[in-house]
């Protein structure tokens, strides 16, 4: 059964998340642990997030999604002053690796994202960060990558999980330039109801709520995933 400690309500840092205004909300509900996403942030905008951070009364951040610009001094800081315990990148054939992260290769996961995972990439690192939405998305959409997914998940150990919504409907993606299902903004709880389907073994022991929506909401979310 999975349990609350598992999830992490998450500041993410993409066009429509405040990410600024979410950790002046994590102080309003005492929120001590939870996931950061810094993918959109350049360095400058980082070492702001971080002051922020510290400043503020989050004490633990177990998850981080890493950018690749980020040095290995980078991930020591976040190890050392927010005790994070996984990481994850995306595929190195989407966005390469600008430095060497050999060090902390037990602690970061790859991601399941377009293209097919890279076994030997998954093989260099820990494990695999699993996203589900992106999984269930590929379920409907591309039977080709779902196999793949599956497949590996038979081999590697999941590290670690992004939870986000899935639509009823599909919807025009910009980034992707493609017809989804998987989005970034849920406005039903029962967008959720999906994970239904898939087995405890898919799930870590750190799965982080990626949505735009505020840390209340996303607390609501994680309330709902249990009753499921």
């Amino acid at each position: 059964m999975l349990k609350k400690e598992q999830f992490l309500p998450a500041i993410t840092t993409t066009e429509g998340s405040d990410w600024k205004e979410k950790i002046k909300e994590a102080d309003e509900l005492n929120l001590k642990r939870v996931a950061i996403f810094v993918t959109c942030l350049e360095k400058k905008q980082r070492k702001e997030m971080y002051k922020l951070l510290k400043n503020s009364g989050i004490t633990e951040i177990p998850f981080v999604h890493l950018r690749t610009d980020m040095k290995p001094k980078e991930i020591k800081y976040l190890v050392r002053h927010f005790k994070t315990q996984a990481f994850n990148i995306h595929s190195q054939a989407r966005h390469p690796l600008q430095h060497d992260y050999s060090k902390y290769r037990d602690m970061i996961y790859v991601e399941n994202v377009y293209p097919l995972f890279n076994e030997k990439e998954i093989k260099e690192f820990a494990g695999i960060c699993l996203d589900m939405s992106h999984l269930e998305n590929d379920r409907m959409l591309n039977q080709e990558t779902f196999d793949n997914i599956v497949s590996m998940l038979k081999k590697y150990p999941v590290g670690c999980n992004h939870v986000s919504a899935i639509r009823e409907n599909t919807f025009f993606d910009e980034e992707s330039k493609k017809d989804i299902f998987a989005c970034h903004y849920f406005e039903n709880l029962n967008e959720f109801d999906y994970l239904k389907k898939y087995p405890e073994s898919y799930f870590s022991n750190f799965i982080a709520i990626e949505v735009e929506n505020t840390l209340k909401e996303q607390l609501k979310v994680i309330d709902y995933i249990l009753n499921l």
